[in-house]
């Protein structure tokens, strides 16, 4: 009898979730809509534009890992959790739409990422766009998940996230052996997804580090440190993994500078992403 009277109240829960994604996916939409300089809507139907569409995919999905994160915790009632869920998943849209801004101006710094998606309609831009759509969403919902903290410390540690994620793509540029901005402005889609890859990876490791119960910054901020410094000398090794190991008979700098493989930018967006979610799992 306990169990059958438990179902009710999980369907409950499970159905007032469900409503509460939907309502912060509408209003997710609404927010990129009210705050992208240029009709969605027209670029997505009437110009077909391919790297809009990749774009707002990975906004899309990092929205859905920001209500995960929210989602992802102990209950305390019905609707305690329904306020808390959609309060703190609206909250991290907002801070998504902030984070393409700081994202488009101090990552991909040397162009206009507007005019690159928009008049060039460049699918390698519209894919960075969307990996740093993806890697601010897991700092987001890393930033809110679990206990201990509060609205002060997730907004802490979303901006202490983000000044790690662009340090990551100056330290990306610095790294590879040729220019990233050049490539990507080039309309070389391979580019683009190596460097998406890089991005994604980082934002896997700093949502392992900063989620989870906050019992003090200190602890937080050193596991931050060392996951951080461990996944930029990862990318390094991941680079010369690829480079040696999985295509020994060619130059990986050559094949998506050079040659534009997009088989080898998805190859090394993938493994770095491997490598960061096996991270992820054994530290």
């Amino acid at each position: 009898m306990e169990i059958l009277n438990a179902i009710p109240e999980e369907i409950i829960s499970s159905v007032s979730l469900l409503v509460s994604f939907i309502v912060v996916f509408l209003v997710a939409k609404w927010l990129k809509d009210l705050l992208t300089p240029f009709n969605l809507n027209k670029q997505l139907t009437t110009e077909d534009n391919l790297a809009v569409a990749i774009s707002i995919t990975g906004y899309f999905i990092g929205v859905t890992i920001i209500f995960l994160g929210a989602v992802d915790g102990p209950s305390v009632g019905i609707i305690q959790d329904l306020i808390a869920v959609t309060g703190y998943s609206l909250g991290g849209a907002i801070l998504l739409n902030i984070s393409r801004i700081l994202n488009d101006k101090l990552i991909l710094y040397k162009f206009s990422t507007i005019k690159e998606i928009i008049e060039d309609k460049n699918p390698g831009t519209g894919v960075v766009q969307a990996a740093s759509y993806v890697a601010s969403g897991l700092i987001i919902a890393g930033a809110i998940h679990g206990e201990g903290g509060g609205i002060l410390s997730a907004l802490i540690f979303f901006l202490v996230g983000q000044v790690i994620l662009i340090v990551f793509g100056l330290i990306y540029e610095k790294v590879t052996p040729y220019s990233v901005h050049d490539e990507i402005e080039k309309d070389n889609t391979a580019a683009g997804l190596g460097f998406a890859g890089g991005l994604v990876s980082i934002g896997v490791i700093i949502f392992k580090a900063i989620s989870g119960d906050l019992e003090s910054y200190a602890d937080h901020f050193s596991t931050l440190g060392f996951d951080v410094a461990l996944i930029i000398v990862l990318i390094v090794f991941v680079r010369f993994f690829f480079d040696k190991l999985i295509i020994p008979k060619a130059d990986l700098a050559k094949e998506i500078s050079e040659d534009k493989n997009v088989g080898a930018g998805m190859l090394e967006a993938f493994v770095s992403i491997c490598f960061a979610a096996v991270l992820y799992f054994i530290l």
